[in-house]
């Protein structure tokens, strides 16, 4: 019984997931109006709903555990309380925003269960944190004016964690980035990112938008220093998180760096020589740090190291082979042979056993996480304040492809989580930040054009 409802479920979830995410990007057209676009919405909703239920009977069915169904009554409990606080308090908050955010979270808390209860509980606990630690951020964000006066505050605090953390952090898989308080680790990194955005933004944000085509670059302008100083603060966030030996950390403050640069001054000199100097520094890396190589080596010939560095690689490539378009079914795979599964590998358990359909609508719901993102900075009229929303963009963007790209064998892995998706709750917690000030960033938007509009 409980494998013939498993497997009706995949096609069920495969076609209530798709509805969601064509809604995902049906409701982003200029074309559609007002009305259509809440009518997505809470076709959304109840599709999230009911995926919810879904996956949690299909769990139950298979282990007997009624803690499952416990825990799924929690979680329809949270997320109704968490779209209630946002459709309440933010009368314009974004109900993408929210829906997607809510969507991610459901997903994760089911495979989590799926592979490790106690994870998922850990995990529910910290989101619901979260949720009350995050729901003024919106608030903060649309009504004080200071946050473009504090770049030098945002640089100290940022220089200062990752210092701490190379000091006194304790190592995971060779690198450098927790830092243990009792039974609690901390990854600051995971913060300090969206400090650095203010950071830059802070920084840039005054320059002027020069003409494309130019490609001089005056060094004894104002600017020119500015760029410099900014530079030198963004240079010294990666250097020490390479000899933190954190390299995917590494990677996605620099690539978030230099996008903000060359939106922030429109010299596409800058552009060409942050990519070349990306590209001497990996070179140099791979030189000095031998875990590199190996990383490397797994990624050219994952199945001709199989016995070792490669097993990893190779185990989620035969999950994610194995799964189909519509999975082998929940509880019914072995994702539990791939290491670190839960947190680095979770789209690999993902794709197994819901299917390759399912994992790309789960990509797509990312992507269409970015688009408004990027969408919600084209419109913002204050340059820095879109400057952080495209930065903020930048890190979700850039965390995703570097996720899915180890997991799939595109790039090598670098131990980065999937948003939302993943366990670890200090991704979990800089991620609802991210979605916070993102949503604060979007009602600011709307006052600002209500004003206008009065005006």
């Amino acid at each position: 019984m409980a494998h013939i409802v498993v497997y009706v479920s995949r096609f069920i979830l495969v076609f209530l997931f798709a509805i969601y995410t064509y809604d995902c990007f049906a409701a982003l057209r200029r074309s559609v109006s007002k009305e259509r676009q809440k009518r997505l919405y809470h076709r959304q909703v109840f599709i999230m709903y009911t995926i919810l239920i879904d996956l949690n009977l299909c769990i139950f069915v298979s282990t007997n555990n009624m803690m499952i169904l416990l825990f799924m009554l929690a979680q329809m409990i949270f997320f109704g309380v968490c779209m209630l606080i946002y459709k309440k308090i933010y009368k314009h908050a974004s109900y993408a925003l929210i829906n997607n955010m809510c969507m991610l979270m459901t997903i994760s808390f089911s495979i989590l269960a799926r592979l490790d209860m106690g994870n998922a509980i850990k995990q529910f606990v910290i989101a619901a944190i979260g949720m009350v630690a995050t729901c003024f951020i919106p608030a903060l964000i649309s009504k004080l004016k200071m946050w473009n006066r504090l770049k030098w505050i945002y640089a100290i605090v940022g220089i200062a964690g990752l210092l701490l953390v190379l000091v006194v952090g304790s190592r995971v898989y060779g690198a450098k980035i927790n830092i243990n308080l009792g039974p609690i680790a901390i990854q600051p990194s995971e913060f300090i990112k969206i400090i650095f955005v203010f950071f830059v933004a802070a920084m840039l944000y005054v320059l002027p938008e020069d003409d494309l085509s130019k490609m001089k670059i005056d060094f004894k302008s104002s600017d020119f220093r500015k760029v410099l100083i900014a530079t030198l603060v963004a240079g010294a966030h990666v250097l020490i998180l390479v000899a933190s030996k954190d390299l995917g950390g590494a990677t996605i403050f620099l690539f978030t760096y230099i996008v903000m640069l060359y939106v922030a001054t429109r010299k596409p000199l800058y552009l060409i020589i942050s990519f070349l100097g990306m590209a001497v520094g990996g070179v140099l890396i791979y030189l000095l740090f031998n875990h590199v190589k190996v990383r490397v080596a797994a990624w050219l010939d994952p199945l001709g190291t199989i016995q070792d560095q490669g097993y990893q690689v190779s185990q989620s490539l035969f999950a994610i082979g194995t799964g189909g378009w519509f999975g082998s079914g929940l509880c019914q795979g072995m994702p539990d042979k791939i290491p670190v599964v839960s947190q680095d590998f979770i789209f690999a358990a993902i794709s197994e056993e819901l299917g390759a359909v399912f994992a790309l609508c789960l990509i797509f719901v990312c992507i269409s996480c970015i688009f408004m993102f990027f969408n919600i900075a084209m419109e913002i009229r204050d340059q820095f304040y879109k400057l952080i929303a495209l930065g903020l963009g930048t890190l979700y963007g850039i965390q995703v492809f570097i996720t899915l790209g180890g997991v799939t064998k595109f790039i090598p892995s670098t131990g980065v989580t999937l948003p939302l998706v993943s366990y670890g709750g200090s991704s979990l917690l800089s991620t609802m930040v991210l979605f916070a000030i993102i949503q604060g960033l979007y009602c600011r938007q709307f006052d600002d054009t209500q004003n206008q509009g009065d005006l």
